[in-house]
């Protein structure tokens, strides 16, 4: 299934790897030997060198990589987060993000290059959005992982989609 590259963006086919520049950067992947990729017109082909397990594994996963390359450069990555908790407030600073959790500290979230943050109104949700589909999944755990979503009262910072299983409390026994 070959990748459409959509207008805007520039491709560039070196032996070891593929670099494309839009309008949102500039991103590379490197190549495996098993696979060669051609542009053809509008689109880049991917096909693989020999029809073994190794070699049609490393086809589907250079297809997904470049399409995620040329995505990225042209629309961009981005995933919604949300914090949960009576008091939690998120606010956007320079060069960074302060998330106010419960701790009696205020937590920063530094700069990390290609790598937006931006605060919707309310202060208790947020996006972090890229060009690097992995660095945007990346930096969106690092910031879940400073206070994960509880099971009892489903306080912490999550993921918008994200469903957190619940737990009954503890009951009086007799």
């Amino acid at each position: 299934m070959p990748v459409t590259i959509p207008t805007g963006v520039e491709v560039k086919i070196h032996p070891d790897a593929i670099e494309a520049k839009g309008p949102k950067g500039i991103d590379f992947v490197e190549l495996n030997a098993l696979v060669k990729v051609e542009q053809v017109e509008n689109q880049i082909v991917v096909s693989r060198n020999s029809d073994d397990k190794d070699a049609r594994a490393a086809h589907g996963l250079s297809r997904a990589l470049i399409n995620n390359l040329v995505t990225g450069v042209s629309a961009g990555f981005s995933r919604e987060m949300e914090v949960v908790g009576t008091g939690y407030t998120v606010m956007a600073q320079k060069g960074g993000l302060l998330l106010n959790i419960g701790f009696s500290h205020p937590v920063f979230i530094g700069e990390v290059e290609g790598i937006n943050y931006e605060v919707q109104k309310g202060n208790t949700s947020f996006s972090v959005s890229g060009y690097n589909k992995y660095m945007v999944g990346q930096v969106s755990a690092k910031i879940r992982s400073v206070r994960p979503p509880e099971p009892f009262k489903g306080k912490g910072i999550r993921y918008k989609d994200e469903y957190i299983r619940r737990k009954a409390g503890k009951t009086v026994g007799k």
